[in-house]
């Protein structure tokens, strides 16, 4: 795992943070040697307060950490307001529909948006405290609305607008929320798709939710009830001004929900000033954000990669952040880089599934686009394997752009472990070194550092400011879930659920989720791993590995592979000798797979997480009980299970 190596292009750098790997030491050591005060001393360089804070970390109650406290601030005053003196006719989000039209929002409209979305709620009763579920597809609106809680300090949950009615009512339902702002519908893939429906489901046997604010977007027709309100109506004639609400800083911000393997979601509880410090420093030192440029993040707001990384980061830091309703392979294969070249984008932050799939469907599309504006590009979600890393590097960025290949959580708020764009020789599939003032670490549950080459927890050893601060509404859960599985110095300490290895080097790769293992002979394999090792066949577009039950292993290896040419692939079991060759290589002879199905695609969220949970069913034979409705394309379940049927695994 020690890779090829890749430097920084430092020409394309005019004033980073990090210019090289001795500042970045510089900076972790100034850490090491004053934890608290070097946090401090960025929180007011950063940070407009209205009270500056007291104490910078109170550890009484751990792991019920407290950041900065005593602090006062409004986060859309961090995002919008101190940025209208000099920035006020800045664009602050460019819009792009899904079928091409676009609108741009300048730092002050976007001011008065969201006041008067914000005086919208206010006169619908919504006061600091309250919960509001956002069931939204990718329009300003959305924005609007998560700003305008943030304004009057009520407490947003935005739900991720794929989800289905039931998935909707239980996050309703555990956040208690008192208002739902959604959209009629929306437009995917040139056709219109409906959400209000879904809400009306939702709420069928909820009776405590007063309001429901629709944005009439695509104008279908739609059901009214008694509780429905129209934005497009109300929102014309709110006043464009409203003082924002003054926060502590450790009020709630908003809450995420989780799915976790079993059992109801997890409401992650996000507070106020360190989430937006995080936030602000992740965009300046891993993407370089610079006065004039623009960033585009293609993720969906209703994920954390859309909250920190489309709305909060980008517009503290003053930048100019794209949303984009569609999809980026959507009219063809050119989508994503024909809006690169239209907007002259300088980040370009999206997943490796999205990598994979625009590297199948068109390997040469972007050399048809002038991509010249880039200089950084970011992967999110799931490591990413080295041969999509490098057709990313190669093809994307022409052999010159630094790709930050950065791993992070719905827990940690933003940014834990990244490249810095000037700064860090690059490994294809390494996220590389922990960020200043982040003491991420591969450790045993007892605390101990693991030798190079030897898996262990990655684990956060010391507090930081934009981390979970609870489960809403369940801290046993919160302390069972993150600081009950290891250990440093005697203390509990933040387990964020992943394996992980150093290099000889000191980088640190992802080997996956701990719980993503199969039990061979004894032998517990992490399903990442024996995927990596997969993608190394020049045929082998995406895969997903699951365990089958063995009679005399426990669990044998059973693989999911989607071709890239199905043509070329003459002999079956001659491909998947080559492909346990690999394996053999990479890993070891124990991980070899005994059974296949090649498949047209996999399973996944609209946000790209492969739903490993269906393929696992699918290989045990078992029905499929979870809600398929979220899924990109639903019907890709059906057609697997007849592949697996038809081949008698």
């Amino acid at each position: 795992m020690t890779g090829e190596v890749y430097y920084p292009h430092k020409e394309l750098f005019k004033n980073p943070v990090f210019k090289n790997m001795c500042e970045y030491k510089e900076m972790v050591e100034e850490f090491e040697k004053d934890y608290e005060g070097t946090w401090a001393k960025l929180a007011r360089e950063k940070i407009t307060w209205f009270e500056d804070f007291k104490q910078t970390l109170d550890e009484s109650n751990a792991p019920f950490y407290k950041w900065f406290v005593g602090g006062k601030l409004n986060v859309t005053y961090q995002c919008i307001d101190r940025h209208l003196e000099s920035k006020k006719n800045k664009a602050a989000i460019i819009w792009e529909g899904d079928n091409g039209e676009n609108k741009t929002i300048t730092y002050l409209e976007l001011y008065r948006e969201v006041n008067k979305f914000a005086n919208l709620l206010k006169s619908l009763g919504v006061k600091k405290g309250d919960r509001v579920v956002i069931y939204m597809p990718m329009i300003p609106e959305a924005a609007f609305a998560m700003l305008a809680c943030a304004r009057i300090g009520a407490i947003h949950s935005v739900v991720f607008g794929g989800f289905s009615a039931e998935a909707l009512k239980d996050r309703i339902i555990d956040a208690k929320a008192k208002v739902v702002i959604t959209a009629d519908g929306a437009f995917r893939k040139g056709a219109p798709y409906m959400l209000k429906p879904t809400v009306d489901k939702a709420l069928e046997e909820i009776d405590f939710v007063e309001k429901v604010i629709v944005v009439e977007r695509n104008n279908q027709d739609i059901e009214w009830t008694h509780r429905d309100v129209s934005y497009n109506e109300l929102i014309q004639n709110q006043p464009d001004e409203c003082t924002p609400e003054i926060m502590d800083s450790e009020d709630p911000l908003f809450l995420l929900y989780t799915s976790g393997s079993t059992g109801k979601p997890k409401g992650v509880q996000h507070s106020q000033a360190g989430y937006i410090l995080w936030a602000q420093l992740t965009m300046e030192w891993v993407f370089d954000i610079k006065d004039n440029d623009t960033f585009w993040c293609t993720a969906d707001i209703g994920w954390i990669t859309g909250h920190t990384y489309i709305v909060y980061g980008p517009l503290a830091a003053g930048a100019t952040t794209v949303m984009f309703e569609g999809v980026p392979t959507y009219p063809d294969a050119g989508r994503a880089w024909k809006m690169i070249e239209n907007y002259k984008i300088n980040q370009f932050y999206t997943a490796p599934t999205a990598i994979r799939l625009l590297h199948k469907i068109g390997a040469d599309e972007p050399k048809k686009y002038d991509l010249s504006s880039l200089r950084i590009l970011g992967t999110v979600g799931e490591p990413i394997d080295p041969a999509a890393w490098k057709w990313y590097y190669d093809v994307v960025g022409n052999g010159r752009c630094s790709i930050v290949d950065t791993w992070w959580q719905t827990e940690t708020g933003g940014h834990m472990i990244s490249p810095l764009p000037a700064a860090t020789p690059f490994k294809p599939g390494s996220a590389t070194f922990p960020l200043p003032g982040i003491f991420a670490e591969v450790i045993d549950e007892n605390g101990n550092k693991m030798p190079a080459q030897e898996k262990g927890l990655l684990c956060i050893t010391k507090p930081w400011p934009s981390m979970i601060r609870t489960i809403w509404g369940d801290p046993e859960r919160f302390v069972k879930s993150y600081f009950s599985t290891a250990k440093k110095n005697g203390k509990p300490v933040y387990f964020s659920g992943d394996g992980a290895i150093y290099d000889e080097d000191g980088y640190i790769w992802i080997t996956g989720r701990v719980d993503d293992v199969i039990n061979v002979s004894g032998h517990r394999l992490g399903t990442a791993e024996i995927e990596d090792a997969i993608k190394y066949h020049p045929e082998v577009a995406e895969v997903a590995v699951v365990g089958k039950p063995d009679e005399i292993k426990g669990e044998s290896v059973f693989a999911y592979i989607v071709l890239k040419n199905p043509e070329n692939i003459a002999q079956e079991l001659e491909f998947i000798k080559e492909v346990n060759e690999i394996i053999k290589k990479e890993i070891g002879a124990i991980a070899k797979v005994d059974n296949f199905a090649f498949v047209p695609g996999l399973p996944k969220t609209r946000s790209g997480k492969v739903m490993r949970r269906i393929l696992r069913a699918i290989a045990k034979g078992e029905e499929i009980t979870q809600d398929t409705s979220t899924l990109e394309n639903p019907q890709v379940v059906e057609e697997i299970i007849a592949i697996v049927n038809s081949c008698g695994l």
